[in-house]
């Protein structure tokens, strides 16, 4: 089981852009409409995910195989 939810995460990786350190930043100006929605992924800190979770924007931490293990 645990296999295939990594499998998924790096299908859903694989599948996102990657915005880095923009992550908070990004995830709002989807949110808000002010950049059409599209998947992201990137990096968080655990203060920035709260705040992001108490606005009412869904993320989902996950650990994600480095950039060069996405092929």
């Amino acid at each position: 089981m645990m296999e295939q939810f990594q499998q998924a995460l790096v299908k859903m990786a694989r599948q996102a852009e990657n915005v880095g350190e923009r992550f908070p930043e990004e995830a709002r100006r989807i949110h808000y409409d002010e950049v059409p929605a599209r998947s992201i992924r990137g990096v968080a800190t655990a203060d920035e995910t709260r705040d992001l979770l108490e606005e009412g924007i869904v993320v989902l931490p996950a650990p994600v195989p480095p950039e060069d293990e996405l092929h």
